[in-house]
């Protein structure tokens, strides 16, 4: 297929974060397309030199989910599906699109896509991500939270504001953080259980939160509990080599695109304590006339909120072989 009828502007391309993952994603592409999907999953298998793909396939979900396993698994299921729309379609993300931006772990794949850094490089960092998430908390011996809420229409801001006041009130030893600003609707929060709850219940009483649910997951994300496995980051990126993204990529951290080479590892380290800000990277999309937005990737978490956010854009899942072909048709067409 020629790459012209994929040659649009104002398009961004995302890639989900942990939670995501699913026992079988990305199985029919490894037997469908042997010399891009395959490829992907085998590079990963040699390099993090365990077999990471058998679990995908046919492990057990528990065991999937675990942080350390789930983050380069997504990262991978995720990179061998732009794979098979590059080699087997010709899809150049340089040409089809301007920007690129994943939630929390996607933006390593959002890395890893726009040709900055290695794939070697970035199943490696992730697994150590996880394993550092999981180990810090483990080693505190202390209950930890994370919930998600839903944010009343126009109450997002005094959510923000409120999240501090809650924080600053809280016992010493307890803490609550803004984890992810997902949309105008939707947030999470993290840190020590008691931190949580309190907030969670402040909220919905003053009724900037509609309702709350707990999240099951291994580690309070994206708060200052997070500092130890943020040191051991630092550390590791020291030893990887970036290079300029060939489309921009927007950090969490930041909600705009890299500057520089030299600001990528800092602001990976960073988001590790820090808020995703994805709500903001994708309103800074939309200041830029992006009307488009290919999804790639297990899950449809984040296709789902941009449309109920943005009802009028484009929003495209790929998700599994059925949607690439789907997918790519409709682009040949244009």
């Amino acid at each position: 297929m020629s790459t012209a009828g994929i040659e649009r502007s104002h398009r961004a391309i995302l890639f989900p974060g942990q939670g995501s993952q699913f026992i079988g994603m990305g199985r029919d592409l490894y037997h469908l397309y042997p010399r891009s999907a395959k490829l992907v999953f085998d590079e990963v298998d040699e390099a993090l030199g365990y077999g990471l793909r058998a679990l995908i396939f046919q492990g057990q979900q528990e065991v999937l989910k675990l942080t350390e396993n789930a983050q380069p698994a997504i990262l991978t299921t995720s990179i061998a599906m732009l794979r098979v729309l590059e080699i087997e379609f010709g899809f150049d993300v340089a040409k089809a699109c301007n920007y690129a931006l994943g939630h929390s772990l996607g933006e390593y794949s959002a890395l890893v896509a726009t040709r900055s850094m290695s794939l070697t490089d970035a199943v490696r960092l992730v697994r150590l991500r996880g394993e550092a998430m999981t180990r810090t908390v483990s080693s505190k011996n202390i209950q930890t939270a994370m919930s998600a809420l839903v944010v009343r229409k126009g109450r997002l801001p005094e959510l923000e504001e409120a999240i501090k006041e809650i924080n600053e009130k809280l016992p010493k030893d307890e803490l609550v953080a803004l984890a992810n600003i997902n949309s105008s609707f939707q947030v999470v929060i993290s840190g020590t259980s008691k931190g949580v709850d309190e907030a969670s219940r402040v909220l919905q009483e003053r009724r900037f939160a509609a309702r709350a649910v707990d999240l099951p997951v291994s580690a309070p994300f994206h708060c200052s509990l997070m500092k130890e496995a943020a040191q051991v980051m630092e550390d590791a990126l020291q030893n990887v080599i970036f290079k300029k993204p060939c489309v921009n990529v927007i950090s969490n951290v930041t909600a705009r695109p890299y500057a520089n080479v030299e600001e990528i590892p800092k602001l990976l380290v960073n988001q590790i304590t820090s808020t995703v800000e994805w709500q903001r990277s994708i309103h800074y999309c939309k200041e830029e006339d992006v009307e488009e937005f290919l999804c790639f990737g297990p899950g449809k978490v984040l296709a789902n909120l941009l449309k109920k956010e943005y009802p009028l854009d484009c929003v495209k899942s790929i998700t599994s072989a059925d949607d690439i072909l789907r997918h790519t048709e409709e682009y040949s067409s244009k």
